[in-house]
């Protein structure tokens, strides 16, 4: 029997019992489907992720004050600040497991002693950071939240790699006037002045005036379980501290190397005057960590590729589950078809064109409900899922595809066999 004349029968034998065939074939599209689109939107997390710790510059530090639950408070990314940090435990330098000292906030002073003491000729610039959490924002009637309002000095437009669009950044004049001036982000301008020229506009932020003096170039913006990186202010470290956050310690010291070879160097640097400032000998853990974004991008992809692996492991069960609803479907036709198999084998059909037959079925079964799935998850892929745009795996397609006609092959094969093996006159006495 032809490999043609077999592919006839099985496809006659399907069609006989189309709606069941549709189902058994729904159960591998639905499976198929979920794991390209689950793994889509676990790599399009993990590069939006990425995409927002690059933000910050190749050649910048992150200083952060530690604390038992403390983490990355990245300022590119718009993560950090009082409101809450990411995780930065795996990201950070390893602390040494020794006695902990009384953990000192991290201060102006700190970040002047970076640059100022000659002590660190690796380093280009440090910027004291303070961030306020989420803040409204009016001007004329038009209201919008802050996502991230940010005090710091000019230095850090260059270190956080955030470039003027419109305008121009504030000045180390205004940061000793502690003047009222900020740079807004790109969305927030949209947001609160539409067409309106935003350029020496006054908003106001918690009954603070603040004038415009810039507007930053549009950067992207993440996943809406993380901020708007657009939705930035910027403003000069006096004037944020008096009207929004107090003046506390430091949230953050950002500090750019003066190129990415020594960023490594500039990483031994910090660590030695904040240690010597801190009071910490010996083996005392430090109370401050230093993140670059080498380590961090390094962590997120790690942490990114499990979680994509156990999304795609998550929708792989729902293949299994396709493959057992084709080893139900096959027992169900092989009891239903007894005597068309026992009249096949009496007029002389051998074991392999039955066994043949079967396996086509289960097999073309699983090879159309695998490439539907595969349209199905590459379109839903096309939109955005909970704030993540997917970006599909090709290997994912190939893998879910091929493991989809092996599950037809093997789920199919003990059905096939059974058929097989019935006896012609069994078969034939069958009702």
């Amino acid at each position: 029997m032809s490999a043609v004349e077999v592919l006839r029968f099985a496809l006659r034998g399907l069609a006989a019992n189309k709606l069941r065939s549709g189902l058994t074939t729904l159960g591998i599209l639905i499976g198929v489907g979920a794991v390209i689109l689950l793994v889509a939107v676990g790599n399009g997390s993990s590069v939006q992720i990425k995409e927002s710790i690059q933000r910050l510059g190749a050649n910048s530090l992150t200083i952060t004050k530690s604390t038992t639950g403390g983490g990355f408070g990245g300022p590119g990314a718009g993560f950090g600040g009082r409101a809450g940090r990411f995780g930065g435990g795996a990201a950070a330098q390893q602390q040494s497991s020794g006695p902990r000292t009384q953990a000192h906030d991290l201060t102006l002073a700190d970040a002047q002693a970076l640059t100022g003491t000659g002590e660190a000729p690796s380093v280009k610039s440090a910027s004291p950071v303070v961030n306020a959490p989420a803040t409204p924002a009016t001007y004329v009637g038009t209201s919008a939240t802050i996502n991230q309002f940010v005090g710091t000095h000019p230095a850090y437009f260059t270190a956080a790699n955030k470039s003027i669009a419109r305008g121009s950044s504030f000045t180390a004049d205004d940061v000793t006037s502690g003047r009222k001036v900020v740079v807004i982000g790109s969305s927030l301008a949209d947001d609160l002045f539409g067409t309106v020229d935003p350029l020496g506009k006054q908003i106001n932020v918690g009954g603070i005036r603040f004038i415009v003096t810039g507007v930053l170039e549009e950067s992207g913006s993440s996943s809406s379980a993380f901020q708007d990186a657009d939705s930035v202010a910027i403003a000069p470290l006096p004037a944020v501290q008096e009207s929004l956050t107090g003046y506390g310690g430091l949230d953050q010291i950002v500090v750019e190397a003066r190129a990415s070879e020594v960023v490594d160097a500039a990483q031994s640097e910090v660590t030695a005057i904040l240690q010597q400032r801190h009071d910490i000998t010996g083996g005392a853990a430090d109370d401050f960590q230093v993140m670059n974004q080498a380590s961090v991008q390094s962590a997120v992809g790690e942490a990114t590729r499990t979680f994509t692996v156990l999304l795609g492991a998550v929708a792989a069960i729902s293949l299994l589950v396709g493959g057992i609803g084709i080893t139900n479907i096959m027992l169900v036709t092989v009891t239903e078809r007894t005597r068309e198999i026992g009249v096949r084998k009496a007029i002389g059909a051998p074991k392999g064109a039955i066994l043949s037959q079967f396996i086509a079925e289960a097999t073309v079964l699983s090879l159309v409900g695998g490439l539907a799935g595969v349209a199905a998850g590459v379109i839903g892929a096309q939109f955005s899922i909970v704030g993540v745009t997917p970006v599909i795996v090709p290997s994912s397609i190939l893998l879910a595809l091929g493991v989809s006609v092996a599950i037809g092959l093997f789920f199919g094969s003990y059905p096939a066999s059974r058929a097989a093996s019935l006896r012609p006159i069994e078969a034939l006495r069958h009702e």
